[in-house]
């Protein structure tokens, strides 16, 4: 995923920021003046003397124009409380994995103002809301360059990550104590088809092989949820550009399957909350608490999905990027055991290749069919072996060879600036969520 190179504020930029003129009263002496015009003991211009005050703040108070105790300055756009909420949110982000971006908590923040100012129509917040912010939680949040391997693309995964992770793995099992529970362990992962690739076959004069017939290459996904058990959360089947015509789609497909499109066929950020909260809360284990384990740089949470999370005792916890070879449970097995049955569904005949001679529409009749292996006895085995072999259930780090991994030396920053957490001594989960940030 490519990352725009970012010019972050100077130090006395922010500085000039806060470089106002300061009141030289105080509340409580404004109050006291209040309190003598009120009573009828002075005048706004005597009562503003004695006790030092503005003359012109003092008659706004008595009129009635500005509420005793008031802040003053320009109105915050967002309330304090729902700052605090919004950093909590970066934090919790950083910790598990998810570093966020100027701009994605500038959106997450927009969001918020959009929720409380519904009839107002803007794109974002600007950058003078972004510089009053950080300096505002200067002392609750920095920012650093992204790491390369987190915001880069490399054929390997870097040894220090798969450390942290299994860290932060290990230190989630022993506070919940979930280490003998894998019914409420889960794993949700994205796998693709391409449709629309029928073959025919033509003599040598025209092709010296197959040629792919003219139409459209539809793309579909399934977003399988499995935990360390072998129980399943009811797939989630997302279409590219618009869903297929009729509603045999639905009333065919895999029993309580979830429907979504994008214009790429891909889950998002806006499907994989419509996933979370009204599918995988519905369908997951009634036992608390669950852990769910997934790619979050493919599928990218929002606040909402933090919010949810949290009142529903789920643990969201971050994969390090581009490792699903070796720790994404699903794509160990499962995926290919799914795209073979699916292939010889259709008389494809060509193993685990994606390109199927399907339609849209017909898509989730085959796959119905092809994903009852998932509850057999076959799949629920290959799920489970699946967890082995990542080390995630039973947890063991010492199942990841050395082999897969690149060692972190030489391995230099990259630009574009992510929100990190200065106060690195929390370590467990519930540090993390009981932590206050400080204004």
């Amino acid at each position: 995923m490519m990352q725009t190179q970012l010019k972050m504020p100077s130090r006395n930029h922010l500085d000039k920021i806060g470089r106002k003129k300061k009141k030289k009263w105080t509340e409580e002496a404004m109050e006291r003046a209040l309190i003598e015009v009120k009573s009828g003991r002075c005048t706004v211009r005597q009562a503003a003397k004695e006790f030092g005050v503005p003359k012109s703040s003092l008659g706004d108070r008595v009129s009635g124009r500005v509420t005793p105790g008031s802040r003053s300055g320009p109105a915050q756009l967002i309330t304090s409380a729902d700052e605090e909420l919004l950093v909590e949110f970066s934090l919790y982000m950083s910790k598990h994995g998810f570093p966020l971006t100027k701009q994605q908590l500038v959106s997450f923040a927009s969001s918020i103002y959009k929720r409380q100012h519904r009839r107002v129509a803007f794109s974002k917040l600007g950058q003078t809301w972004w510089l009053n912010f950080r300096k505002r939680q200067e002392k609750n949040i920095t920012i650093q360059p992204a790491d390369n391997v987190v915001r880069g693309r490399t054929v390997c995964v870097r040894k220090e990550a798969v450390d942290q992770f299994f860290h932060l793995l290990n230190t989630v099992m022993d506070t919940h104590g979930l280490r003998d529970k894998p019914h409420q362990i889960f794993n949700c992962n994205e796998t693709g088809f391409q449709l629309g690739r029928k073959r025919v076959i033509l003599p040598k004069s025209a092709s010296l092989g197959y040629k792919p017939a003219p139409g459209s290459r539809d793309h579909v996904s399934v977003l399988a949820c499995f935990s360390a058990a072998g129980d399943d959360i009811p797939p989630f089947i997302i279409y590219s550009k618009a869903y297929p015509g009729g509603v045999c789609y639905k009333t065919q497909g895999p029993p309580d399957a979830l429907y979504g499109w994008s214009d790429s066929g891909c889950i998002t950020s806006d499907l994989f909350k419509k996933w979370f909260l009204k599918h995988f809360l519905v369908h997951a284990q009634k036992q608390r608490p669950l852990l769910l384990i997934f790619d979050g740089h493919k599928s990218p949470v929002n606040l909402e999905v933090v919010e949810a999370a949290r009142k529903e005792d789920v643990i969201l916890l971050c994969l390090p990027p581009h490792c699903s070879q070796i720790l994404q449970p699903l794509d160990t097995g499962l995926f290919a055991l799914l795209k073979q049955h699916f292939a010889a569904m259709i008389g494809d005949g060509c193993g685990t290749d994606t390109h199927f001679a399907v339609s849209k529409k017909e898509f989730s009749v085959v796959f119905k069919d092809s994903y009852q292996v998932a509850k057999e006895e076959e799949g629920v085995g290959i799920v489970k072996e699946g967890f082995r072999k990542c080390g995630i259930y039973p947890l063991s780090h010492f199942v990841i060879s050395e082999g897969h991994l690149m060692p972190s030396q030489g391995m230099g920053p990259v630009a574009g600036p992510s929100l990190s957490t200065l106060a690195q001594g929390l370590q467990t989960v519930e540090d993390l969520t009981a932590a206050e940030p400080t204004s």
